[in-house]
């Protein structure tokens, strides 16, 4: 029997960002001095996941809140892009690579998901075809890379869940949200607009079609920062947004819903397509 490692590949890299390690690590250096910390560290951040050449600079708002003294575990939460999920599934590998460094998924933490009989398990082939977790891996490494021994990763891949399932991973979920040296990255685009997404909804008292998207997808966002997960779901209901993420986010908005909090949650919209959530 072999003990070989089960290693996801960095599968994404040399075309939707840099496969030079060297190169990744300057990006990312160049984007994050950019941007501006909060008061406080992020226990939760909503970023994006399309190639870095669009959002790499987007997303160093959102990554700029990790703390990386305090942060020992990362739950990266991700849609399903290419195989149809009605639940959600936990990848085979043990190491997720990036051109920085390898990053250890917590094997501990994957048992006791397993053990609750919610999870299915992908294939290392889906998992390497899928984009919205992997988008996040080199961030998380560049964030953590001051304590890069010291944490361990829970990628989980989100399916197309109802609302009933939203609610039972947020409570599954919320005591790892409960405990601050866990964090919660939410992977998700807002609106794909047009008819190769089959949306093109449009609300002419704004002008412009951008001015439409642009409106609908800051009230979506004020919405979450409500983190409400009763009020984002009749919203998807009411204008059908093509929120790619729009399950992971269910999840976080339920998982944050079923955590008691000593202080009053404050979810900070800090531009478009970027959330963090400080408690």
């Amino acid at each position: 029997m072999s003990n070989r490692m089960v290693c996801r590949e960095a599968s994404h890299a040399g075309s939707w960002y840099t496969a030079s390690g060297s190169q990744l690590n300057a990006q990312l250096e160049g984007w994050l001095s950019q941007a501006q910390p909060t008061a406080g560290p992020a226990r939760a951040i909503i970023a994006p996941h399309a190639g870095y050449t669009y959002c790499g600079a987007c997303a160093a708002h959102a990554y700029k809140q990790v703390d990386p003294s305090i942060t020992r575990r990362v739950f990266i939460l991700g849609p399903s892009h290419h195989v149809p999920l009605s639940r959600c599934a936990l990848s085979p590998a043990e190491v997720y690579r990036t051109p920085l460094y390898d990053l250890r998924i917590d094997q501990k933490v994957y048992a006791d998901l397993w053990k609750t009989g919610m999870f299915e398990r992908m294939s290392l082939q889906t998992d390497e075809d899928e984009h919205s977790i992997e988008m996040h891996l080199p961030y998380t490494a560049k964030a953590m890379e001051s304590h890069k021994d010291e944490f361990s990763i829970v990628p989980v891949l989100v399916g197309a869940l109802s609302e009933s399932k939203e609610q039972e991973y947020g409570k599954l979920l919320s005591k790892y949200l409960a405990d601050p040296s866990n964090l919660f990255i939410i992977s998700s685009d807002f609106c794909h607009w047009g008819q190769r997404f089959r949306y093109t909804y449009f609300d002419e008292s704004q002008g412009e079609i951008y001015r439409s998207i642009e409106h609908l997808d800051k009230m979506g966002m004020g919405i979450i920062e409500q983190l409400d997960p009763i009020s984002f779901s009749n919203y998807l209901k009411k204008y059908h947004n093509t929120i790619c993420g729009r399950h992971p986010i269910g999840v976080l908005l339920n998982v944050n819903s079923s955590v008691s909090h000593s202080t009053t949650p404050v979810l900070v919209l800090l531009e478009l397509f970027q959330f963090f959530i400080l408690f």
